[in-house]
């Protein structure tokens, strides 16, 4: 950033000359982790990148030799595009391209203003780029690159739980060797405990139940929800009552739980409290 900016103390600056974190940060698997264990903010329940809670316990992979090189390479050509792109067309924004690649990725139509920025914005090099990325990622954890969101998570967790162990018996993957070890390996070495994402991972539970697709079927589904919980709840807290299914359960389908408890309360089937939570109706 230019020394003239003074950033919003809700961003976070990593600072690397290494292109292949760049890739690893911008891969979907990364992005997967931090919506999930960052915080959530604003009237939009916008995430929030929280690094003591995101960057620092994600647990790195160790690529081969190859597959970080790949990495670094798809990292500078990812950054010198999107440069690329804001020096020939100052109007176009980091934001915009990425709405654009978003409504792409999921099939949306596209706008007239939309086309513009894809053509101008290079969007569908971006898609390509992006996509590279991801398998190179995937690559260098030894995973399949068609993981669900709830696969990855589950594997994420439980990496960083088997780093937690390595750590307390005194092995650090450093993910900076040359800078950290002359600067924090002496005695003992930094020790984490395993990492409970609380809340935020609760759709990774098998037990709980799946979001229904039928639209007809989702009031019945929340009900049962808000009654099984005993205890009155937002649509945020419902979403986490369901599974991660087939692309379904957490924030995905907020706007599906919002609309059903609209639904329910206008039947009287359950009572809306002043505070946004929802009560189930007491049984007669």
């Amino acid at each position: 950033m230019p020394a003239e900016y003074i950033l919003d103390d809700k961003a976070v600056v990593i600072a690397s000359e290494n292109a292949d974190l760049l890739s690893l940060l911008s891969s979907r698997i990364h992005t997967t982790w931090s919506t999930r264990s960052g915080g959530w903010l604003g009237q939009g329940n916008d995430s929030v990148y929280t690094k003591s809670r995101t960057f620092d316990p994600f647990p790195f992979p160790e690529p081969s030799a190859l597959t970080q090189a790949c990495l670094r390479a798809a990292g500078e050509e990812l950054d010198a595009t999107r440069k690329g792109v804001q020096a020939e067309h100052p109007d176009l924004t980091l934001t915009g391209l990425y709405n654009v690649l978003e409504r792409i990725r999921a099939g949306t139509p596209l706008t007239e203003a939309d086309e513009d920025v894809k053509r101008r914005g290079r969007v569908l090099i971006l898609r390509e780029l992006h996509d590279t990325i991801d398998r190179l990622t995937a690559e260098a954890y030894g995973w399949p690159a068609d993981l669900s969101d709830e696969a990855i998570l589950e594997r994420l967790v439980a990496l960083n739980a088997e780093r937690a162990r390595e750590e307390a018996a005194g092995h650090v993957r450093w993910l900076r060797p040359d800078y950290q070890i002359p600067r924090f390996a002496k005695g003992a070495a930094a020790r984490t405990g395993q990492l409970d994402l609380g809340a935020t991972v609760v759709a990774i539970d098998r037990g709980l139940p799946v979001f229904p697709a039928d639209r007809d079927e989702q009031p019945l589904a929340v009900e049962a929800a808000l009654a099984r919980a005993g205890q009155p709840l937002d649509a945020a807290a419902l979403a986490r009552a369901f599974r991660q299914g087939a692309g379904r359960g957490g924030k995905r389908i907020e706007p599906q739980i919002v609309r059903a408890l609209d639904k329910l309360a206008r039947y009287g089937r359950i009572t809306a409290l002043p505070d946004g939570r929802y009560a189930a109706r007491r049984a007669a």
